[in-house]
């Protein structure tokens, strides 16, 4: 495997070889033309597509109840998620989904190589999308390149604004989706349409909308070759039974064009008819007959491409393919390849992936619907009040994590004889937090026989109607009444 710094080097303009030399000068250019292919990966990466784009276009205009499915609301600090009300303190939840999101990375890497690559990286959906959309203007690769290299017409530029007008149009929907995530998207459409966004709202939108239309446009492969790390780290993740898009180069070798009738055995040649369309096709442009190198990211527009070749000639698909280096170098069958899947890597990450999954799911199953925190008054930590009464003051706050209005009973234990004073019952609407300032007393023969010092206490609230209760430690500081 590749793992060099710089680009795998094109062949060179003076090989015998006519084809070699256009494969050349396809890469020696400034930008790629990548051809279009079909087959069953390129179906389903445009699968891939579809759900993706699903989700994330469709999940803000899905209500639950009476608000949006999928909120996230900065300025009230609050995140909604179907029927789940967090709250920056629930940030608990947010790591455990990081670390779930990069166990599957390794899991999924370790065993087939770059898939989410291939498949569902936003920079590969949205060069889809942008590409589908310049094949439909401009035609494909041989089409686009002439076009390219004439000379300016009113067709030529008919085409090529069109093209634009559809990259920004998507790249702006882009962006107004993006934010319709943290703004509700009715609302943000409704200012969109009387051209009364906040300059924040206006921002991300223009932003994140630029953002897609660069990448997906015009930088594509730059992204993935120098920009992303992913890249340049996967190798640590792969070892020889990783599936990675695979050349047999001793069933291609050695490559040479032929017609269809000509006996590839009786002429010295190996499969590979050294047509150049597995680099045509490559959204980075490397040749994937020099070995799998870091640029590839596991598309598979290769494989269905000479699979393609191979069905016209009459030959065995599989001359690239999905292959392990063991499964290269010793001639194992799909079953002996798929068997070594189970190897002690893959099911670490596994169960790392069931724990920490079991874990996320038993804790939001048993969470308690409803937040306490409990700040100790800094300014009076004890004071004596009427009739010798040892005070200390705190600050109480309760977060509805519901929908519906909620009560609570509040109280304190942990001393003798400690009284709770001043209200002891909260009444919230949905979603609301609130601050309350209580105060907490005991007598002084309580406070003799506890002695000087920080006590520990605890501090309740329970939901009225209810067994949900949440607990919070704090002190009690006792002076000499």
């Amino acid at each position: 495997m590749e793992n060099s710094a710089t680009a795998p080097q094109a062949p060179k303009p003076s090989d015998d070889s006519a084809e070699y030399k256009k494969i050349w000068l396809y890469q020696a250019q400034s930008k790629l033309y990548p051809r279009s292919v079909s087959g069953l990966f390129s179906r389903w990466r445009w699968g891939m597509v579809a759900l993706t784009q699903l989700l994330f276009y469709g999940l803000p205009w899905l209500d639950w109840g009476s608000r949006q499915a999928v909120l996230f609301e900065l300025s009230s600090r609050r995140f909604y998620i179907f029927g789940l009300v967090l709250y920056p303190q629930d940030f608990i939840y947010l790591t455990a989904m990081l670390m779930l999101s990069a166990y599957a990375l390794f899991l999924f890497t370790a065993v087939a190589g770059r898939l989410w690559c291939g498949y569902t990286c936003p920079q590969t959906v949205y060069s889809e999308i942008f590409m589908w959309i310049e094949r439909k203007f401009e035609g494909d690769r041989a089409a686009r390149m002439k076009r390219d290299q004439g000379p300016w017409t009113l067709e030529k530029l008919g085409r090529k604004a069109g093209k634009q007008a559809a990259w920004i149009a998507v790249g702006l929907w882009t962006g107004f989706s993006f934010v319709g995530y943290f703004t509700p998207i009715r609302q943000l459409a409704g200012s969109v349409l009387s051209l009364g966004t906040g300059p924040w709202e206006t921002f991300w939108v223009l932003f994140y909308g630029f953002a897609t239309y660069g990448n997906a446009g015009y930088m594509r492969e730059q992204v993935c070759k120098y920009m992303c790390p992913y890249a340049r780290f996967q190798s640590a993740m792969f070892d020889k039974d990783t599936l990675i898009i695979s050349y047999d180069t001793e069933r291609g070798e050695p490559r040479g064009a032929r017609g269809k009738k000509v006996d590839a055995k009786a002429a010295g040649l190996g499969s590979c008819i050294d047509c150049g369309l597995c680099v045509q096709v490559c959204p980075t442009g490397i040749d994937i007959r020099k070995g799998l190198q870091y640029e590839c990211i596991g598309c598979a527009a290769c494989v269905d491409v000479c699979d393609g070749v191979m069905d016209k000639m009459g030959y065995a698909k599989g001359l690239v393919r999905y292959d392990t280096q063991h499964g290269l170098q010793n001639h194992w069958s799909r079953s002996q390849v798929l068997r070594r899947m189970f190897r002690p890597r893959v099911l670490v990450y596994t169960a790392i992936l069931f724990i920490i999954s079991g874990a996320l799911l038993g804790s939001l199953l048993t969470r308690t619907p409803f937040r306490v925190d409990v700040v100790r008054d800094r300014a009076s930590l004890a004071r004596q009040v009427e009739d010798g009464f040892i005070e200390n003051v705190y600050r109480l706050q309760v977060m509805n994590g519901t929908e519906q209005p909620q009560s609570y009973v509040l109280s304190a234990e942990g001393l003798d004889g400690l009284r709770w004073t001043g209200p002891d019952r909260m009444t919230l609407g949905p979603a609301e937090a609130r601050w309350m300032t209580v105060s907490l007393r005991i007598p002084p023969e309580s406070a003799l026989a506890a002695g000087t010092g920080a006590k520990p206490i605890l501090i309740k609230a329970q939901m009225e109607k209810s067994d949900k209760q949440r607990v919070e430690k704090s002190t009690f500081v006792v002076i000499k009444p």
